[in-house]
């Protein structure tokens, strides 16, 4: 249980992180567009280990022996399904549009 719950936090922190490393938009300052291959690659790892770490997690958090409380059980399977969509959604948002 602690182990489970210690991998979805940090399935949180690196979802978070890749989030805020996004290169969405065109702020960026000249001359350093060199730098968006690296983002992209850093973003596609993320969300390539948040959906990892959410598998885990899940199979760590979900027993086979329910537990009496089954909200505890909606929150943290609407937590993993969020990480798990928008990460893929975000590895099919980079191969589209932002990959030239």
């Amino acid at each position: 249980m602690f182990v489970g719950g210690f991998l979805l936090f940090a399935a949180v922190i690196v979802w978070g992180v890749g989030l805020l490393m996004s290169p969405r938009g065109a702020g960026a300052a000249q001359g350093t567009e060199y730098v968006r291959e690296v983002v992209v690659v850093y973003l596609r790892n993320s969300a390539l280990a948040t959906i990892g770490l959410a598998a885990l997690s899940a199979f760590l958090l979900f027993p086979e022996r329910r537990p009496r409380w089954p909200a505890r059980d909606w929150a943290v399977g609407l937590l993993i399904a969020l990480l798990a969509l928008t990460s893929i959604y975000q590895l099919v948002w980079l191969a589209t549009a932002v990959v030239d």
